[in-house]
Order: structure tokens, then sequence, then C-alpha cells
């Protein structure tokens, strides 16, 4: 048979019964559309982690209190509570360290915060003149902490845009105002350009003098953390390891795996969230894809049930010399057409799905054109894997036997 007679062959027997075809491409729809969509939400996610992170600020190297338990364990006993760097550290590597932007030291902690009846709840961060530039911050109304501030211990602050909105409305004028911390009044001086993201994000944070929040909140001259900004990607190893042997001789510890501080570089950080992301979306596609397993099962099921239906025409077809080759390559091509039709609709139903989550701004989603082209390399797939042995089964059917089929 010439192949535009086995395509139309094919056209003809899945067009002559429309519904029982649509709802057997049903399943291979619902799969693929599925796996498309997950994927999308996942790559969302990780490049959303990833975005987020890097606009903390770009070459980032955070330096915490606390002494960890191994290698590559991120939790270890104190940490974030343990009470090991000082301002006088951070000065030091700012003072010998090369190839870096600069330095910042902050004293981190939650506080219930007021302003004329409003309250909400949020980071406060005792910060240097040197954060706006590590973190790469944006002034859009006022000033940042100046240097003056924190030699002061001044009671001002610098608020986010949410904590704006939070206290003052959308439309409110902070600029000016007062707001209470712990009972104590601080007098916003500016506030900072939106920056979005959901990691650490310092549009719902508010900056003060360090001095002020060691002498009024910490009690002592600790600090939360040091972030360093190296001056490019190249060099941020090498100024890791530098962090490291300056406060090992800093804190006069001669074992580095008894060093009572820990450093991470923005790439580590990275590489752990992708890491996460990553398996979760291949968890959320393997899920997914229990459906195509069964939409294959449904294309064999309705294969075999066309071959029984069609024995008397396989036979008519063998006695007047159609060959195996011809009988099978019909009825494998038959599966994979239901097969790529409806991996054709769920691809173009995947994406929608996405679009729709995007723009309803429940998660940003990323339809990649990997997930795309496997998508369509799948449904083909199925379509040979689950059509291969109904379409065998009918090119060995007796010539003889088929046509006395009733």
């Amino acid at each position: 048979m010439k192949i535009k007679d086995i395509l139309e062959e094919t056209y003809s027997a899945l067009s002559s019964n429309k519904i029982r075809s649509g709802l057997t491409m049903l399943g291979i729809v619902i799969g693929i559309s599925s796996v498309i969509a997950m994927t999308a939400i996942g790559n969302g996610a990780q490049s959303s982690i990833t975005d987020s992170i890097q606009s903390i600020g770009s070459n980032l190297i955070t330096i915490r209190p606390g002494t960890a338990r191994g290698v590559g364990m991120e939790v270890s006993t104190g940490r974030g509570t343990a009470k090991s760097l000082t301002l006088e550290d951070s000065y030091a590597l700012e003072k010998n360290l090369i190839s870096i932007k600069n330095v910042s030291p902050e004293v981190s902690g939650r506080y219930q915060v007021t302003a004329k009846g409003t309250n909400t709840n949020t980071t406060v961060d005792g910060i240097t003149s040197n954060y706006a530039e590590v973190h790469n911050i944006q002034i859009n109304e006022g000033s940042f902490i100046l240097d003056q501030n924190v030699e002061s211990g001044s009671k001002v602050a610098v608020i986010g845009p949410t904590v704006r909105d939070d206290l003052f409305g959308v439309d409110g004028n902070a600029l000016g105002q007062m707001i209470r911390i712990k009972n104590m009044q601080f007098k916003i001086i500016g506030i900072t350009e939106t920056k979005g993201g959901s990691f650490n994000s310092t549009d719902d944070m508010i900056f003060i003098p360090i001095t002020t929040a060691q002498r009024y909140f910490s009690g002592d001259q600790y600090v939360t953390s040091i972030s360093v900004g190296a001056e490019s990607a190249e060099v941020t190893s090498q100024v890791q390891t530098d962090i490291t042997t300056i406060l090992l001789e800093r804190h006069h510890i001669t074992d580095s795996t008894l060093a009572d501080f820990s450093t991470l570089n923005q790439a580590d950080i990275i590489a752990t969230a992708s890491s996460i992301t990553s398996t979760f979306t291949t968890l959320l596609a393997a899920i997914a894809g229990i459906s195509l397993l069964v939409g294959g099962i449904g294309i064999m099921n309705m294969m075999l049930t066309t071959v029984t239906e069609r024995t008397r025409e396989i036979g008519l077809r063998k006695a007047i010399g159609a060959k195996r080759k011809d009988i099978s390559s019909q009825f494998l091509l038959e599966a994979v057409m239901l097969t790529f039709i409806g991996g054709t609709i769920g691809v173009f139903l995947g994406w929608l799905i996405a679009f729709v989550i995007t723009k309803l701004g429940i998660i940003t989603t990323k339809v990649s054109v990997s997930s795309v082209l496997l998508a369509f390399g799948v449904s083909t797939f199925i379509g040979i894997i689950f059509g291969y042995y109904p379409a065998t089964r009918a090119s060995k059917l007796n010539p003889i036997e088929a046509l006395r089929y009733e």
C-alpha cells in the first residue's frame, strides 16, 4: 500500500467513530497537558527563586555565627542565635579584604511596629550605610541610613514599600512620620524602591542604624550576620577563602573545623534552591505522567477492540493481496495518530493552563521548549508502544478464519 492510501484509511477509521476516538485521546490530552503545566509551574518557581536571590545583591557572601556540624549541612547548633561575630569583625574584613565592593554587618530581628492606629509585624534590620551598595538597594523617597546616623545612634528608620502600605496606606505620606518599634519612636527618613521577590524581600523590612539596634534591641556588641559583596563572580571563591582566614585569626582558632562562624556564597544558595525546585518539578511531572500511562492503556484497549470489529475487513484485505506489514502499519499509524493529535491538543491546553495561572497571579510559570518537545516525543512513543501489540495481532490474523468471523 502507498503511504497516501494508508493515511486515507487511517483518517477514515478514526473519523468513523469520532466519540470513541475523542474519549481515547482524552487520556493523552490530560496527561500531556498536566506534564506541561506542572513542569511550567516548577520551572517558574525555580526562576522566581533564583531572581529573588540574585536581587538581594550580586556576588554576595553571607557570614553567620554558629558552628557547622559537617560538610554539606546547612543547619547547625545555635546558628542564627549564636553570638560570635562583632562589628569590629566587619571593620577588619572591610580593611583587609581585596576585590570587594563593600562589607555590611547586620543586627536583625522581627518586631511589632505601630503607627497612628495601624500596626504590622516585620523584620527590623540594624545596618550601616554600606548595606545599600552590597544589597543593591535604591531609595524612592528621602535618604538612606548615613554614617552620621550610625555614629550618633539616631532613632531614624528607612522603610520598604510594603511596610509603608501596611502602616500608612498605598497613597499615604510616610516620609517624616513617626513609627514605634518596641515602644520607641523612630522617624522615617526614607522609603526604598520596590524590588519584588519573595526570598528575604527588602520591600517588607525596616532599616535602622546598627548602633541603635545594638543599644536598644540586641543589648550587646554582636551582629546577626555580615554580608560581603565581591567585585565579580570570578573572585567570589577567593574572597570567601580570605574571609575564613581573617576571621579564624581574629577569633584565635587554628582548626578551621572548629570555626565559630560559617560562610555561604550566593552561588551555593542558588544551587541548593535549584536542586530543590528541580526535584519538585520532576516529582510533579512524574505524578502527571501516570495519566499518560492510563491514556496509553486506553489506546491499546481501543485498538484491540478495533481489530476485533474489523476482523472481516482484515481478512478481505489479506485475501486480495495485502501483506502483513501493510496491515500492521495501518493499525500502528492509527495508534500513533491518536496520541499525536492528543499530544498536540495537550501541549496547547498545558500552555493555556500555565498562561492562565500566571495571569491570575497565582504563581509565575515558565513553559520550556524542552518540555514541549518531550511531550511530543512521549506521546508518539506511547502510540508506538501501546499500538504495537494490536497492530501485530491484526497482521497475524488468518485470512480464511477472518473472513468467516461473525
